[in-house]
């Protein structure tokens, strides 16, 4: 469901460009998104259920916060590595999704040899954030935070490296878009694990075995 919500906001945040402004976006940005939630849907669907069986329920509106996060900063990330793969392997001759050459210069600055770095280094604190169970709160956010703030370095290293108005239009729809996604997964997020992952202390209760009509009569 999230993947298809942002789906569904990347193409309605795009379709005004295509009556208004730079037509250009309409052009490309859909398809290319589109073409990165076909790739994210199956490992989506796979973290998701790993992430239910290791993390603790959360309450819906800290969930639902926790999701747009970390939806917007696959977005970022997702965009700018699409952006890689592109300069690396010349998919702007292979695929129609990536016939317009976005972040032009990208391939040429030292940019594109620090990217992956930053990019698996933040992935790797993030999962961290995910995924321990032993962690706390407090000790998730702040690795969060710190894996956040590399990757937002490292799409920022491009933008300065090969700045395009065309590409940090399709990175900041792409953010918009999963953020809206994340929001929507965040929900079922508020039910991962069950009731027998409760944390202690939380306001969550429960849910009460639901009556059969024998058991009502």
């Amino acid at each position: 469901m999230g993947i298809l919500a942002f789906l569904l906001a990347n193409f309605l945040i795009s379709l005004p460009f295509r009556y208004v402004g730079n037509p250009d976006i309409y052009g490309y940005v859909p398809a290319r998104l589109a073409f990165l939630g076909l790739a994210l849907i199956l490992p989506g669907m796979a973290l998701a259920a790993v992430l239910g069986l290791r993390t603790y329920r959360a309450e819906k509106k800290r969930a639902k916060r926790v999701g747009a996060g970390i939806g917007a900063l696959i977005g970022w990330v997702s965009f700018f590595t699409l952006a890689w793969f592109s300069a690396a392997f010349g998919l702007d001759h292979r695929d129609q999704a990536f016939r317009v050459v976005v972040f032009p210069n990208f391939g040429d600055s030292y940019a594109f040899y620090v990217f992956p770095q930053l990019i698996v280094l933040a992935t790797i604190i993030v999962m961290f954030s995910l995924y321990s169970k032993r962690a706390n709160f407090e000790l998730r956010r702040r690795t969060a935070l710190a894996g956040t703030a590399l990757a937002m370095l490292a799409g920022f290293l491009v933008i300065i490296t090969s700045f395009d108005s065309l590409g940090i239009a399709g990175a900041l729809i792409s953010t918009v878009s999963a953020a809206f996604g994340g929001y929507v997964s965040g929900m079922g997020y508020a039910r991962a694990g069950g009731d027998d992952m409760i944390p202690p202390g939380a306001i969550i209760k429960p849910r009460e075995p639901r009556k059969s009509q024998g058991d009502t009569a």
